[in-house]
């Protein structure tokens, strides 16, 4: 029972920061993956939640008591995941790794997680799932990653940097945790601050909107969702991959880096643990 101080949980991250930055490539993709996957299915699983739920506020708390179990995995299963890694630049604040060596590590967690949560919807879309409903939950699908292409750049990088400020306090606090109950619990009620709020989190998008490519291919679920929601022809092709990648998950991950580094990082870092050098000096 009983918890870590924030100081003790930084130093604590920071100490656990050398083996994420020893590893090989080859086992950081691999554990990237693997949380590529964790969040995918959190995703996946919330949209099944919510997908019959016409109240937009309902239908987002419905999708934020699933949507956590992702995080949960993530965390107790020691998986890389990007947005969470923001906080490896502590470990570069406090002189225990090089800038470059952090850079190189984000990076490759990144395209793990894109495997990971892209595999993952593939497999989802052969599973049947998307029938729930009578097909309504893969026009759901498709409506859900029509919202995000259709944000402007500043509505999705402001919303991404909201989002990991949740994210990496979610973390932290897990860290803080010494038991399992507590890890969990505190994942669970950050992130689905996060979810509810309907912030926007890249690993998650990687998952959503290669869904809804998918779920947009197959004229059942298009028609049901241009007849269920009122979409125009010209609405549904903005759903492609170039807004896919410029339109959100390049300001969405800009973003998650600035809320995750700036937002939560750099604060609590120098907040908690640089009076320790002032000392020294």
């Amino acid at each position: 029972m009983g918890y870590l101080t924030v100081k003790e949980a930084i130093e604590k991250y920071i100490e656990g920061c050398q083996a994420k930055i020893q590893m090989t490539s080859k086992d950081v993709v691999g554990k990237a993956i693997l949380a590529g996957v964790m969040i995918a299915m959190g995703a996946a699983i919330s949209s099944v939640a919510a997908h019959t739920v016409s109240d937009v506020g309902l239908a987002r708390l419905a999708a934020a008591v699933v949507f956590p179990v992702g995080l949960m995995m993530v965390i107790l299963l020691g998986a890389e995941l990007f947005t969470g890694d923001c906080l490896v630049a502590m470990s570069v604040f406090d002189g225990k790794q090089k800038i470059g060596k952090f850079i190189k590590l984000l990076i490759f967690v990144y395209v793990g997680n894109f495997i990971g949560a892209a595999v993952t919807a593939l497999f989802i879309s052969l599973s049947g799932q998307w029938n729930y409903s009578s097909g309504i939950l893969g026009a759901y699908t498709i409506k859900v990653a029509l919202g995000k292409v259709n944000l402007s750049f500043s509505e999705a990088l402001i919303s991404g940097i909201l989002c990991n400020v949740l994210v990496c306090i979610a973390v932290l606090m897990a860290v803080c945790a010494k038991d399992i109950t507590g890890k969990l619990l505190v994942s669970f009620f950050v992130i689905m601050l996060f979810v509810t709020g309907g912030f926007e989190h890249c690993v998650a998008n990687m998952y959503y909107i290669t869904a809804g490519l998918l779920a947009i291919n197959t004229s059942e679920y298009a028609k049901l969702a241009m007849d269920t929601y009122g979409f125009s022809s010209d609405y549904m092709g903005t759903l492609n991959l170039v807004n896919y990648f410029v339109a959100n998950l390049l300001p969405v991950t800009i973003g998650n880096i600035i809320g995750g580094i700036l937002g939560v990082g750099v604060p609590v870092y120098y907040l908690n643990c640089n009076k320790k050098k002032e000392n020294n000096d």
